[in-house]
């Protein structure tokens, strides 16, 4: 035998002892877990497929819900009692697919995913370990996840006698407005439960136990109409277009000094004539003419309400200093909270992490909050324990590139499968 080979066999030898090992550390049901997830892999990236090839962008409304009655009809296989909660027409949105289990078992748990993407799709291939579709990786990879770890538990009688309530929310990308409205069910549901649970993207071998909060505000900014060739002087002043550049420009130095807050304007329409509506607008200008009107549209992402706080105040002082002739109106809006770390969140991730190692999977650590945007689990975090980014591993998220990648499903659906299986005897 050569002695590449037989260090191949003596590799091979230590990884089948190396599984046993960890085998040991599994009880009869888990191994059982287990063993349907292997059985079921095809099922798995079928029913990746068929929802990525659903167009769901969170304007979509019908979309929304073609992904809602295929993730019920799923529900519904395994015992779950399902039910579609719709939104007033004004928020603009699809509603949200609850589902639930009542019982007495162990921890009462509530599971969060959401039905809704960024950007149109429909769209489906595969590279490799790599399926790409809009929402291939945010979320529909994580949705996958949950739902196959659920039916591993059905399928060994797991999910008996336990209280378990599944949301899937159809604007989590968006979420409509009043916020109090359009996350009433979900907060609701988390006064009912004990811990949850949520499945955003995976970040490598880390899991989410303090994410940032999102805000939006917008800027629009008036100035003194006239020949270009006046610009500057007492009469005309700077015009609107400079006058948002300065204050975008301060913004861009005051506030990158704050670590975990980042500021993003998204959108700049300016000219004599402007209007924005929704995610657009139209603007018109002569080369000729000082520029009347700007707008400004964004968001911050923010660690803490103190944080959140403090940008807000800084951006309200240099909105209040105008250049000559002009004027300013800064407006926010909250969207997200932003989700902190506790000691029970901690705790919570060191009982996935002992999962992953009692799998062979290596253990769990926290991810960064830097790394993360707002999530739903924002939302509940503040009334319950809570984890996030326990779904697929993948990358390119809200651009055209979003992927899941395959291979890591298997993986993630047996960590969540005996997470909830060990939550909830």
């Amino acid at each position: 035998m050569s002695t590449r080979l037989h260090r191949f066999f003596l590799a091979y030898l230590m990884l089948g002892a190396a599984r046993l090992i960890f085998a040991a550390d599994l009880s009869a049901d888990e191994r059982r877990l287990t063993g349907y997830i292997d059985e079921h892999h095809g099922e798995i990236n079928a029913l990746l497929e068929q929802a990525v090839r659903i167009d769901s962008a969170t304007e979509n409304l019908e979309g929304v819900k073609k992904v809602g009655a295929l993730y019920r009809g799923e529900l519904d296989q395994i015992g779950f009692a399902t039910r579609w909660i719709d939104m007033p027409v004004e928020l603009k949105r699809a509603g949200h697919l609850f589902a639930s289990r009542t019982g007495t078992h162990g921890k009462r748990l509530l599971l969060i995913g959401h039905l809704d993407t960024v950007l149109p799709g429909g769209t489906w291939r595969v590279e490799g370990n790599r399926a790409y579709g809009a929402g291939a990786g945010d979320m529909k990879g994580g949705d996958t996840v949950l739902l196959v770890a659920l039916k591993a538990l059905a399928s060994i009688g797991a999910l008996d006698g336990t209280q378990i309530t599944v949301a899937f929310t159809g604007d989590e990308e968006s979420a409509g407005h009043p916020i109090d409205i359009s996350r009433r069910d979900l907060i609701e549901a988390a006064k009912n439960s004990d811990y949850a649970l949520a499945f955003e993207n995976a970040v490598r071998d880390t899991a989410t136990v303090a994410r940032r909060g999102s805000s939006n505000w917008r800027l629009e900014v008036s100035g003194i109409q006239g020949h270009s060739s006046a610009i500057f002087s007492a009469a005309f002043g700077d015009g609107a277009i400079y006058e948002a550049a300065r204050i975008l420009n301060s913004f861009r130095e005051q506030l990158r000094k704050e670590d975990g807050l980042t500021f993003s304007p998204a959108m700049i329409l300016g000219g004599t004539d402007v209007e924005a509506s929704g995610n657009g607008g139209t603007a018109s200008g002569k080369g000729n003419v000082i520029a009347r009107t700007a707008i400004v549209k964004g968001d911050l992402r923010f660690s803490s309400p103190e944080q959140l706080a403090r940008a807000r105040a800084t951006m309200t002082e240099i909105a209040s200093h105008n250049l000559r002739r002009t004027s300013a109106k800064l407006t926010f809006e909250d969207s997200y909270p932003a989700m902190e770390a506790t000691p029970a969140n901690l705790a919570l991730l060191d009982q996935l992490s002992q999962v992953s190692v009692d799998l062979g999977f290596g253990k769990v650590a926290a991810c960064d909050p830097k790394e993360r945007g707002a999530g739903d689990v924002s939302f509940v975090a503040p009334i319950i324990p809570s984890l996030d980014g326990l779904g697929a591993r993948g990358g390119g998220a809200h651009t055209p590139g979003d992927f899941a990648d395959t291979k890591s499903l298997p993986e993630l659906a047996k960590r969540t499968a005996i997470l909830i299986y060990r939550m909830t005897r």
